[in-house]
C-alpha cells in the first residue's frame, strides 16, 4: 500500500503533526482511559460488587444505565457546543474527573452515590471519546485507514489492561481495591494523553450559489439515516453483552473463565479496528458493517446456547473482534458521507441505544442472563438488517459542492 504524505501546504495550514504515529498513540491512550477503563472496567468489577457489596442484578443494571445516560449527555453536549470538541482544557478536565469518579466508587456503599458517580463518568467518557475520535479522523484524513484503526484499538487495550488488573486484584483484595486500581490506571493513561491536540476548527469559506453543507446533507441523508438506525440498534444490543458478559459466563462456568474471557475481549479488540479499517480500503464499508454485525450477533448468542468454557472464549473473541471495528466502520461511513457533525450524532444515537439496552433486559435478569443475551443478539441482527439497507445504492464517492478557488488551493483533500 502506498502511503500518501500530506502536502507541504497542509502542514503549514493545519499544523499537522510530523509523525502520525505520535498522534495515534495519544488518541489510543485517551480512548483506553475514557472507554476501556472508565466505562468497561465496571463489567469485571460487577460480579465482585454483587458477591461482596450486596449489589443486586437490577441495581447493577441501573448503575450501567446511569453511566450510559451520562454518556448521552456528553455526546449531546458535543453536538450542541462544537467548541467543546476542540478544547484541550475540556479534554483534560474530563480525564481528571474520570479518574476521580473511579477513585470515589469504593468510598461509599450508597447506591444513589454510585449512580451519580457512574453518571459523571459517562459524561466524561463521552466527551473524551468525541474529542479523541474527531481529532483522529480530522488530523489523519489523508493517511491510510489502518492508522486511525490503531487509535480505536486503544479501547481494546484499556479493556485488556483493566481486565488483567481486576483479575490480579481479586485474588488478594476486594471490590474496593479493584476500583482504586482502575482509578490509578485511568490516571496513568490520562497523563499519557494529556497533550492530545483536538481537531482544529474548519476554516470559514464563502460558497457562492448555495450552502454546500446543505447540499451534501441532501445528497447523503437517506444513507446516513440507515447508518444512524443501524448504529443505534448496535448500541442497544452490544451493551447488554458489554455489561453482563462476565456475569453471564461466571454464572454457568466455574472458575475465573468470565474474567479471562473479558481480557480476551480486550486483546481481540486491539487489532480489530485496524483490520476492519484496512478491509474497508478493499471492500465496501457497508458490506463489512453488515458482516461484522452478523458475526457479533453469533458471538453474543453463544453463552446463551451453551455453557462450555470453549464457547465462552469463542464468544469473547467474536465480540472483541467486532464491537470496536463496528464503531470504526460506522464513524468512517459517516465521515465519508460528509454529514455535518456525524461523529457526535452517531455517538448520541449509540448512547441512546446503550441506555435502552439494560432497561430492555432488566425484567429478564431475574431468570439469569441467557434470555437477555438472546434478546441482545436479535437486536444486533436488526442492526445488520439496517446495514443491508445502507448498502442499496451507497455512494462510493461523495463530492461536496464546488468551493471557491481560494478554498481549492488550501484544501488538503486535493
Amino acid at each position: 500500500m502506498t502511503v500518501r504524505p500530506l502536502r507541504a501546504a497542509s502542514h503549514r495550514g493545519s499544523g499537522s503533526l510530523p509523525s502520525p504515529w505520535g498522534h495515534v498513540a495519544r488518541v489510543a491512550t485517551a480512548l483506553a482511559a475514557g472507554m476501556g477503563v472508565g466505562r468497561f472496567v465496571y463489567t469485571p468489577i460487577l460480579p465482585l460488587m454483587q458477591a461482596r457489596a450486596g449489589l443486586s442484578a437490577g441495581a447493577g443494571a441501573d448503575l450501567a444505565t446511569a453511566n450510559y445516560a451520562g454518556y448521552l449527555v456528553g455526546a449531546v453536549a458535543g453536538i450542541l457546543c462544537p467548541a467543546l470538541v476542540r478544547s484541550p482544557a475540556v479534554l483534560r478536565v474530563c480525564l481528571t474527573a474520570l479518574a476521580g469518579s473511579l477513585a470515589a466508587m469504593p468510598a461509599t456503599h450508597s447506591t444513589a452515590m454510585w449512580t451519580v458517580l457512574r453518571l459523571s463518568a459517562g459524561v466524561a467518557s463521552a466527551l473524551i471519546f468525541v474529542i479523541a475520535v474527531s481529532s483522529l479522523l480530522g488530523h489523519l484524513r489523508e493517511y491510510p485507514a489502518h492508522l486511525p484503526g490503531w487509535g480505536f484499538g486503544g479501547v481494546g487495550a484499556g479493556i485488556a489492561l483493566s481486565g488483567l488488573l481486576v483479575l490480579a486484584v481479586r485474588s488478594v483484595a476486594d471490590w474496593r481495591a479493584a476500583w482504586y486500581a482502575a482509578a490509578a490506571l485511568a490516571a496513568l493513561l490520562g497523563a499519557a494523553s494529556w497533550n492530545l491536540r483536538p481537531e482544529a476548527p474548519a476554516p470559514a469559506a464563502a460558497h457562492p450559489g448555495g450552502d454546500p453543507a446543505g447540499a451534501a446533507r441532501m445528497r447523503t441523508h437517506r444513507w446516513f439515516t440507515a447508518l444512524f438506525v443501524s448504529y443505534t440498534l448496535e448500541g442497544v444490543g452490544y451493551i447488554v453483552a458489554g455489561t453482563f458478559l462476565v456475569s453471564a459466563i461466571e454464572q454457568s462456568t466455574p472458575g475465573r473463565v468470565g474474567s479471562g474471557a473479558w481480557v480476551l475481549v480486550g486483546l481481540a479488540a486491539v487489532p480489530s479496528s485496524a483490520l476492519w479499517a484496512w478491509l474497508g480500503r478493499r471492500r465496501s464499508r457497508p458490506g463489512l458493517l453488515l458482516a461484522a454485525l452478523v458475526v457479533q450477533a453469533v458471538g453474543i448468542a453463544l453463552p446463551a446456547l451453551t455453557t462450555s468454557a470453549a464457547a465462552a472464549l469463542v464468544c469473547a473473541a467474536l465480540f472483541g473482534g467486532t464491537f470496536i471495528g463496528i464503531s470504526t466502520l460506522a464513524l468512517a461511513i459517516g465521515s465519508h458521507l460528509r454529514f455535518p457533525r456525524s461523529v457526535a450524532l452517531l455517538t448520541a444515537g449509540y448512547s441512546v441505544g446503550q441506555i435502552l439496552g439494560p432497561l430492555a433486559v432488566a425484567p429478564l435478569l431475574r431468570h439469569g442472563y441467557h434470555q437477555a443475551l438472546m434478546l441482545a443478539a436479535a437486536v444486533v441482527l436488526a442492526a445488520a438488517a439496517a446495514a443491508a439497507v445502507l448498502r442499496i445504492g451507497f455512494p462510493q464517492q461523495v463530492t461536496p459542492a464546488r468551493p471557491t478557488p481560494a478554498v481549492r488551493a488550501g484544501d488538503p483533500a486535493r
